[in-house]
């Protein structure tokens, strides 16, 4: 069954930031806008550590904690929050988590977990429940039941606070497509509208990368969620069916998907594939080659312009007006006509701290309304927190809200199921395999199914041809 976001305050599913002074003590601590935690953990000498990523292109998360942990450890008196920055891309980020989960003395005792990673790192016990402490957070009324998902587990317990939620969808360049003849208010109706569009640049402009559409497992989630998952829900298919809970083998739809990554590879639409295997590729595109003007069209995700604004880490003083944002089209302009994607991260307690209590309160108190709002506005997030979403300062701060909130009606969301994370890594074999002209889409396709199948059994798998 399609998971779908109606409204903005109501429907996201994941923002949120860590605010300040989460003080304890016998009446409770409370953030900086008086969000009372209902926590009795009191002050004394205790380290929090804090694992969380930071790249070059994504420093907002670093900003925030460093103003909130200032805060926290004003209001206890001897503890101490240790930053523990992860500089990776998510697939390594993922992976250097798993490391430290494997040792008491390396655990965090706060995470910043993706939301697809929820269901498993709490199944394998990785993670804390935090239900007995949300109950007592007057902040918690703020998050709608959409977000206050993200972070369930298959138990029914909450193992992480949403930070905001995302969606997808196409930005090009103005000033190239000026250039090749193409409309400033361009608005592809299908998938030819995208491959039509990006041949005529490659003619008319032919010393720019016509079209970006990240496809090789180097890219991890990046390549499943902002690539092929926005093709494949554009047929119609899904990945997942949430009335059978089994995943769809046979699917038309992923055939249509990677032969589009095909055509658009064999036609010379693509960056080569010297780029196109680059791990480092999103912050390439984000940061140099989409404001640089050497390439034209990308499908990305809403957070991309905070790093172009005046405090962002690749500031673009002119992106408001060369950078052009357009809906993803379904495949062939069938409804709903445009397709976007929802993902988000969330704050989680470690199921190893030995100061679960105080780690909820650097927790609680970093969501609260004041950082939040600093969050979502610097990192172009959507916000889950009511407060925020309605907060003029939030509607006011980035011209590319009201455009990516607009997509919220048509997105759908990743499986949130343990086995994901698995099966998001097949998708991402089968589209460097057609990327990379080792496999047709057939072939591909194929042996997606039967990966999937043996992953999960043939007991959760039905066909959807």
């Amino acid at each position: 069954m399609r998971k779908t976001l109606t409204t903005l305050a109501a429907g996201a599913a994941l923002a949120l930031v860590l605010t300040a002074c989460g003080g304890g003590n016998d009446s409770g601590s409370s953030g900086a806008d008086g969000e009372s935690t209902g926590s009795d953990a009191g002050s004394g000498s205790a380290t929090i550590k804090v694992a969380y990523q930071k790249t070059d292109a994504f420093t907002q998360l670093d900003d925030l904690l460093q103003k909130c942990v200032g805060e926290f450890e004003a209001a206890n008196d001897g503890v101490t929050v240790q930053l523990e920055p992860i500089a990776a891309q998510e697939t390594e980020y993922f992976t250097k988590l798993a490391l430290m989960h494997g040792s008491a003395a390396t655990a965090p005792d706060v995470i910043y977990e993706d939301t697809f990673q929820v269901r498993s790192d709490a199944a394998a016990g990785y993670l804390a429940p935090m239900d007995d402490y949300l109950a007592d957070w007057d902040g918690w009324d703020q998050f709608s039941d959409a977000a206050k998902q993200a972070g369930a587990g298959d138990d029914g317990s909450t193992y992480g606070v949403s930070m905001g939620t995302d969606t997808r969808g196409i930005y090009f360049n103005k000033q190239i497509f000026e250039q090749a003849g193409l409309p400033a208010d361009w608005q592809p109706e299908s998938w030819d509208d995208i491959l039509d569009a990006a041949r005529t640049i490659k003619e008319k402009v032919p010393d720019v990368i016509p079209f970006n559409l990240y496809s090789s497992k180097s890219q991890g989630e990046a390549a499943s969620m902002q690539g092929f998952e926005m093709l494949l829900y554009g047929t119609g298919d899904e990945l997942y069916d949430y009335d059978t809970q089994k995943w769809n083998v046979g699917a038309p739809g992923f055939v249509e998907a990677l032969t589009f990554i095909q055509t658009a590879q064999q036609d010379g639409l693509l960056p080569g594939l010297e780029d196109a295997l680059d791990t480092n590729l999103p912050n390439r595109i984000s940061g140099e080659l989409f404001p640089q003007g050497k390439v034209a069209i990308i499908v990305d995700g809403s957070w991309v312009p905070g790093g172009w604004m005046s405090d962002g880490s690749n500031s673009w003083p002119e992106w408001q007006e060369v950078a052009g944002m357009a809906k993803m089209p379904t495949s062939t302009g069938q409804e709903p006509g445009a397709v976007s994607m929802s993902g988000g991260w969330l704050f989680s307690i470690g199921s190893q701290s030995k100061n679960p209590e105080l780690a909820f309160d650097l927790i609680a108190g970093c969501l609260s309304q004041e950082n939040s709002l600093k969050y979502d506005t610097e990192n172009s997030q959507i916000a889950v927190r009511d407060d925020v979403a309605s907060d003029p300062v939030y509607l006011d701060y980035n011209p590319s809200f009201e455009f990516f909130s607009s997509l919220v009606p048509v997105t759908h969301f990743r499986p949130a199921t343990p086995d994901y994370s698995q099966i998001s890594s097949q998708i991402q074999v089968a589209a460097e395999s057609v990327l990379t002209g080792q496999a047709s889409p057939e072939a591909a396709a194929k042996a997606y199914d039967d990966a999937v199948t043996a992953l999960v059994g043939a007991d959760k798998t039905q066909n959807a041809g």
